[in-house]
C-alpha cells in the first residue's frame, strides 16, 4: 500500500508542488491550509505522516497543531518551516516531531527524510473509513441521515434539532474514533451559529438524553476525558 501524506501548510502553491513530487514518488497526498482543514482531514481519514508549517496568518499556529496531533494520532511528523531557530527545533522535536526541515529545502534531502521516518514507523494505526450509506443502526437504534433524525427502536423519532443531529452523525459515520472538540467544531460548524468548546458539549449532552443514552455509563456517547467523545457502538451501515 502506498503511504499516505498529509500536508499542512497555507503557502498554497508549496502544497501544490509538494503533492506533486510526492505523488510521482509513490505516495498519496492530501492538502490543508489551516489548523481547520488539517483536524477535517485526520478525522476522515488516517495518514502515515504529517509534513506540518509552524506559521499560519489565521487561526491555531502551528506548534498547537503538533501538540493536538501526537496528543491524539501516531501518525509520523515532520515539521518543516522557515523557522530555523534553535529553540523551535528543541520545541517541536520535544513534542513529538519524528523531523524538523527548514525552508527552503531541496527536494531530494526531504524526500530522504520522508522515508527514513516512515522506516522508523512500525506500525501504522487502522482505521475505519467513514461510510457513505444513507442509514446507521446502533443500539436498536438507526440515524436516518437523508431526513436527518434519529428512530427509536419502536420507530418513533427522537427529536433531534439540527445541531443536536450533526454532532450525533458526525461521531457516528466514525464509530470507535475520538474526536476532540475542535474536531467536531470543524465538522459541524459550516452554519450561521458561533460555536464554542462548551457549545459541543451541551449539544452532547441533550443528544443523549434524547438517545436514552444518560448515566454515568455512557454506551453511545462516550466521554474520553480531556480530548472528547468517541461512537462506542459499531454502527453498521444499511441498504
Amino acid at each position: 500500500m502506498k503511504a499516505r501524506i498529509l500536508l499542512v501548510d497555507d503557502d498554497r502553491r508549496l502544497c501544490g508542488f509538494l503533492a506533486r513530487f510526492l505523488t510521482d514518488e509513490g505516495f498519496e497526498t492530501t492538502k490543508a491550509h489551516d489548523g481547520i482543514g488539517m483536524r477535517r482531514a485526520l478525522a476522515d481519514a488516517g495518514f502515515d505522516l504529517v509534513l506540518l508549517d509552524l506559521g499560519f496568518p489565521r487561526g491555531d499556529d502551528g506548534l498547537s497543531l503538533a501538540r493536538d496531533l501526537r496528543a491524539q494520532y501516531e501518525s509520523a511528523l515532520i515539521v518543516l518551516t522557515g523557522k530555523n531557530s534553535t529553540i523551535d527545533k528543541v520545541v517541536c522535536l520535544e513534542l513529538g516531531a519524528d523531523d524538523y526541515v527548514t525552508k527552503p529545502f531541496e527536494p531530494r534531502e526531504l524526500l530522504a527524510r520522508i522515508r527514513a521516518v516512515l522506516r522508523r514507523v512500525m506500525t501504522r494505526p487502522e482505521i475505519a473509513p467513514v461510510p457513505a450509506a444513507e442509514e446507521l443502526r446502533f443500539d436498536g437504534w438507526s440515524l436516518d441521515l437523508a431526513r436527518r433524525e434519529a428512530y427509536d427502536p419502536v420507530g418513533a423519532p427522537a427529536g433531534l434539532t439540527s445541531m443536536e443531529f450533526d454532532v450525533v452523525a458526525a461521531l457516528a459515520r466514525r464509530p470507535g474514533r475520538v474526536l476532540s472538540r475542535d474536531q467536531l467544531l470543524d465538522l459541524v460548524a459550516n452554519r450561521s451559529w458561533t460555536p464554542c468548546d462548551r457549545s459541543v458539549d451541551v449539544l452532547v449532552g441533550k443528544a443523549r438524553r434524547k438517545l436514552g443514552d444518560e448515566g454515568p455509563n455512557h454506551r453511545i456517547i462516550r466521554t474520553v476525558r480531556g480530548i472528547g467523545y468517541v461512537f462506542a457502538p459499531e454502527a453498521a451501515p444499511r441498504a
